[in-house]
């Protein structure tokens, strides 16, 4: 099993779960699993990283940020040179199908929206779906999942969907935080212990 994850779940990892993660179970198989690419993080989520809620998430995974730690694993996922696995196809889509309000869209010029289709394809966003769809087709027999907090629900008034709304349409599994830890066995912090 392989896991993308997204800013989002970053910062909801080292809010919510490592403060209770008091002898440092979790926090050692995150590192693990990131160690041997079972969690992927690409370069674009790790820029968002350095800034988002004062640094929190370099507080608290500071091994992230070590030059030995990131040399010796290659840690970072490069996404600079990276396109979608059916680009005409996936740009129609942008145009077409990942537009999360059609009326905003519509009082956009060509070139407008031109701008904001190439802001987003620059995106975190659209960098870790398209990673998904090239893990997923290289390793077909392997589970990939998406990891991020995000919703469905178009709140932002963003021009394009949601992580989970576009994954649904190319078929990208994706699950939150809680559903990842679940699918680690080795990660176990009090909440069932069974007696």
């Amino acid at each position: 099993m392989k896991a993308v994850i997204d800013t989002s779940s970053l910062l909801s990892l080292v809010r919510y779960y490592l403060p209770f993660d008091k002898k440092g179970i979790l926090l050692e198989v995150i590192k693990r699993k990131i160690q041997h690419r079972d969690l992927i993080i690409i370069d674009a989520v790790y820029e968002e990283s350095k800034f988002v809620s004062q640094k929190i998430i370099s507080k608290h995974l500071h091994f992230l940020f070590d030059k030995e730690f990131l040399k010796e694993y290659k840690v970072i996922v490069k996404t600079d040179e990276l396109i979608p696995v059916s680009p005409v196809k996936f740009l129609n889509m942008v145009k077409n199908q990942f537009v999360a309000v059609p009326s905003q869209f519509r009082k956009l010029s060509e070139a407008e929206f031109e701008v904001q289709k190439n802001r987003f394809m620059e995106s975190a966003d659209a960098k870790l779906i398209m990673y998904c769809q090239h893990l997923m087709g290289h390793n077909v027999e392997e589970e990939i999942y998406l990891v991020t907090e995000e919703t469905t629900a178009a709140n932002d008034l963003k021009l394009f969907k949601k992580i989970p709304a576009i994954c649904d349409i190319l078929g990208i599994p994706v699950i939150t935080l809680p559903n990842l830890l679940e699918k680690y066995p080795e990660v176990d912090l009090g909440f069932n212990s069974k007696n």
